[in-house]
């Protein structure tokens, strides 16, 4: 499995999660609304406000979760695809030189 994969799945996982939590909340209020402890503003603004702040929470868990998955590939020693891209290039460059020059051999 490459790691967007597991990154996609990782993140999928959060949104899950983040949706029982909103359908919880939903109904813990309607539950306060019900027994009469909060009027439905109420119970609407602490649902808007929790799920704010889980949303909130949630992009930083992604960056953290982002920033901590490169410096590991880093520690491994796996290379970041532009300096795979960048060595691919010196790659063709010296394949093309090594055929020039073989031609100038041959002639």
């Amino acid at each position: 499995m490459d790691n967007n994969d597991w990154l996609k799945q990782l993140l999928m996982v959060g949104i899950g999660t983040t949706s029982m939590a909103a359908e919880k909340l939903r109904e813990v209020s309607e539950e306060w609304v019900k027994d009469g402890k909060i009027n439905p503003e109420q119970a609407q603004a602490f649902v808007d406000d929790m799920m704010q702040q889980i949303k909130s929470e949630q992009g930083n868990f992604e960056n953290n979760m982002e920033r901590q998955m490169r410096n590991l590939l880093q520690d491994l020693g796996v290379p970041r695809q532009s300096e795979v891209d960048e060595l691919r290039g010196r790659i063709d460059r010296l394949e093309r030189q090594v055929r020039d020059l073989e031609n100038k051999l041959w002639r």
